[in-house]
C-alpha cells in the first residue's frame, strides 16, 4: 500500500513539474537570448508583453505581414521562408530577396539588373531596409531575441499618456546592423502593451536620439500591431494567411488591398 501510495505522490510531483516547465516554456527564448545577463523581471515583463500582443503560438502562426514605412518604402514578409519584397516608393526600385539565403533579384531604372556584384549590392541593401523597418513594426515580439539582453529599470510614468509603465532595458550582443545599440520600452502596467521606445546609438549614451509613442494598435489576424509612432507612422499593415507566388517573383506592384487579410 505504501508503495503505491508513494508511486502516485512520484506521479503527481512529475505533472506539477510538467505544467510549471510548461508554463515557463510558453514564450521560449530565441537561442543566443542572454538569459544569464538578463533580469527576471524584465524577462517577465517581455512574457507578459507577447501575451497582450495574441501569445507566442499566435505570432509563430502570423504567416505574412505587409506595411508601408513612412511612405518611403512597402515591404512584404513571409515570416515562414523568409522572403520579402521591398518596393521603394521614390523611385522604380524592387528588391526580391530572401533573408535567409541572401539571395534574390533587383529591378531598377526600368529594367532587371544582371550583374552579380550590382545585385549582390542591392539585395544587401533590401535586407537592411527590411531589418530596420520590421523592428519599427515588430519589435515587441522579439524582445527575447538571439543576442539580446534585458535589464529592468524600474517602475515610472515619464510617457506621454502619464500612465505607470515598466520601463526594460535592450542592448544587443554581435546581432544586427547597429549592435551597439541600445533601447528602452515603456510596458504600460496595465495593458502590457509597449507604449514608447527610445533609442540610442551606444549603449553607453545618456541621451536617447528619439522618444517616440507605440499607439494605435489593431487587431491583424490573431495579433496586435501598432502604427503610431509620433509625427512618423507606419501605415497599409495588413496580415495575410496566403498571397498568390507571384508578389514575390514578379517585379509588377500589385495593390495588396484586393486579397483577403487574415482573421
Amino acid at each position: 500500500m505504501k508503495i503505491r501510495q508513494l508511486l502516485l505522490l512520484c506521479l503527481m510531483l512529475s505533472a506539477s513539474a510538467g505544467i510549471a516547465q510548461s508554463k515557463k516554456m510558453v514564450n521560449p527564448p530565441a537561442e543566443g537570448f542572454d538569459v544569464a545577463g538578463s533580469d527576471p523581471k524584465a524577462v517577465e515583463v517581455a512574457d507578459e508583453v507577447m501575451a497582450a500582443m495574441g501569445g507566442r503560438k499566435a505570432w509563430d502562426n502570423t504567416h505574412l505581414i505587409a506595411w508601408n514605412f513612412f511612405g518611403a518604402r512597402k515591404l512584404v514578409w513571409d515570416k515562414w521562408t523568409g522572403t520579402v519584397r521591398v518596393d521603394n516608393l521614390r523611385d522604380d526600385q524592387t528588391v526580391l530577396l530572401n533573408i535567409n539565403t541572401d539571395k534574390g533579384r533587383v529591378f531598377r531604372n526600368g529594367k532587371e539588373l544582371t550583374e552579380p556584384d550590382s545585385v549582390a549590392k542591392y539585395v544587401k541593401a533590401g535586407k537592411s531596409a527590411w531589418i530596420n523597418d520590421s523592428y519599427w513594426l515588430v519589435m515587441p515580439f522579439k524582445l527575447k531575441d538571439s543576442g539580446v539582453t534585458l535589464k529592468y529599470l524600474g517602475d515610472t510614468t515619464a510617457t506621454k499618456d502619464g500612465k505607470l509603465a515598466d520601463l526594460i532595458q535592450l542592448t544587443f550582443k554581435g546581432v544586427g546592423l547597429t549592435p551597439d545599440n541600445k533601447y528602452h520600452v515603456w510596458v504600460d502596467k496595465q495593458s502590457h502593451l509597449v507604449t514608447q521606445w527610445a533609442h540610442y546609438p551606444k549603449a553607453t549614451d545618456e541621451t536617447p536620439r528619439f522618444t517616440l509613442p507605440w499607439t494605435d494598435y489593431q487587431k491583424h489576424g490573431t495579433v496586435l500591431l501598432s502604427g503610431e509612432r509620433g509625427d512618423r507612422d507606419l501605415t497599409d499593415i495588413m496580415v495575410f494567411t496566403g498571397l498568390p507566388g507571384e508578389v514575390f517573383s514578379d517585379f509588377t506592384r500589385t495593390d495588396l488591398g484586393r486579397y483577403p487579410r487574415a482573421k
